[in-house]
This record gives C-alpha cells, structure tokens and sequence, in this order.
C-alpha cells in the first residue's frame, strides 16, 4: 500500500495550488515531503499551461519548519559526514529553497496559520506572501539551539532589515502577520475565511500576463538586488532590447490598440 503523500497538488486553471500536507505535525518538513515539493515545483516549472504557483497549507499551520523529531532519531549517535542523515537533510532542504526561488514562474505563499522556522524560509522562498488575519510567524530556530539552515539568517534582513529580523531571530518569538505588512514581510493580510478567495483572485490576475514578461521582471528584480544600480540599469536596458522583439509585446501592444484582451503566448 503507497503511504499518504505529505502535499496535495491540485491545478486550477493557470495556477497549482501545492498544499504542505501533515496537519497533524503542523505540516512539518520531513525527508519525504522535501524530494515531494521538489517533484512539484519541476512539474510546475516544465508544464507551459501553469503560470503562477500557490503555496499553502493543510489544517492550523502553514509550517511550523523542519521535522526535528524525525531528523535528530535518523542522526543520534551518527558522526557527521556523508552518511550523517541531518547534512543530507538540510542539504536536500536547501535544494527545494533554492529551485523555489528561481522558478521563473510567480510563486505566492498563502500562509493560513503558524509559520515558524522552516516554515518561514520557505514562506520567503516565495515572490509574494498573503497571511490569514490569526496566521503568527517567527524564526524560532533559537527556542531549540538551531541554527538556520535554509537562507533564515541572510534573506530574513534582506526582507525586513538588520534590526527587525535580530529581534525575530534572538527571541525566537511569533509576530501577528499584520505587524509584519509595514515591515515588508507579509504583502498582504485577510481575514481567515477570505485567504483562499483572495488568493485565488490575485493568482488569476497574475496568470493573466504575459509569462515572458513576468519571468524576466522577476529575473532582473533579482539580478539588480545583487549589483550598484547603474549597473542594473544597464541590464535592465539590455533585456529592454531583447524584449521589445518578442510576441507577447507586440501583442500586448496591437491588443492595447484595437481595445481587446490581449493573448500572450510567453515568448
């Protein structure tokens, strides 16, 4: 008999829906949900008629991180090296983290409860995050002497400075999700029945544009954070360029002028 999956993958539409499955450990990344999401995001990646991706979760929480129980019984007693199932973990961990991040398709995580830990960083693996009005997130890595493995320490401040995410970080306390909108965190925050609708709306309007162009807006925003901006200015020109040449544009354009809906075909 084939054991439960750990996520649920449902399409609708232009838009998959992913679903942490493991309400009963509060969605809780384990091995088996790692390679899981992984195999989910290649096949939103590869599938040309999914265009935004939603990443929510099952029951109370949206992930309350890393399966700490299930990781240190595989590691007791186990010295690290190649065979030490904790580095193969975090190792696995981080290679979901970062196929999420440079999926070229939008992603939004809609958080429907606790998110802490891992949770977080997947949450901000993420382009966008919607949160219910009762969802509370955290780092919480220090509650239990963890080190962040998954881009906690370095994107946290990126997101929401330096002095906010040490606050978040040292304390190992959970924020109300608003509190975290003007920080920059959160994009938005809806009440808990609205959150599915809300998101289903925003993910259909963002499905609605040209791939191409969404997938080199998200590109250059992530290219320019990295250089001085003359320099991504110069980039950004160069796409420009490129850009100017392909179908989408000048069908977004003809569209604008005959005053109909335009039909992007991504490239």
């Amino acid at each position: 008999m084939q054991p439960p999956l750990t996520i649920r993958f449902e399409q609708r539409g232009a838009v998959a829906w992913i679903t942490l499955n493991r309400p009963d450990a509060m969605n809780a990344v384990s091995d088996t949900m790692g390679a899981e999401l992984l195999e989910a995001i290649e096949r939103c990646e590869h599938d040309p008629s999914i265009r935004v991706i939603v990443l929510t979760g099952a029951g109370r929480a949206f992930c309350a991180g890393a399966d700490l129980k299930g990781v240190f019984e595989k590691s007791s007693g186990v010295e690290p090296g190649p065979s030490d199932p904790m580095g193969k973990f975090l190792e696995n961990v981080n290679v979901v983290m970062d196929r999420l991040r440079a999926c070229p398709k939008p992603s939004i995580a809609a958080l429907n409860g606790l998110t802490m830990a891992g949770g977080l960083e997947l949450a901000m693996a993420c382009d966008l995050i919607i949160a219910a009005e009762s969802a509370r997130i955290g780092d919480a890595h220090a509650n239990f002497g963890v080190f962040p493995g998954a881009g906690g320490a370095v994107v946290l401040p990126r997101r929401i400075g330096a002095t906010a995410a040490k606050y978040l970080l040292f304390t190992g306390d959970t924020m109300p999700a608003r509190e975290l909108v003007p920080l920059g965190l959160v994009n938005r925050v809806v009440p808990d029945a609205e959150l599915v609708p809300e998101v289903e709306k925003l993910a259909s309007r963002i499905a609605s544009k040209s791939p191409l162009v969404l997938r080199r807006m998200k590109q250059a925003v992530a290219d320019g954070l990295e250089q001085p901006q003359a320099s991504a200015l110069r980039l950004e020109r160069l796409v420009v360029d490129a850009h100017r040449h392909s179908h989408d544009m000048q069908e977004g354009l003809a569209a604008f002028v005959g005053k109909r809906t335009p039909e992007f075909k991504g490239y």
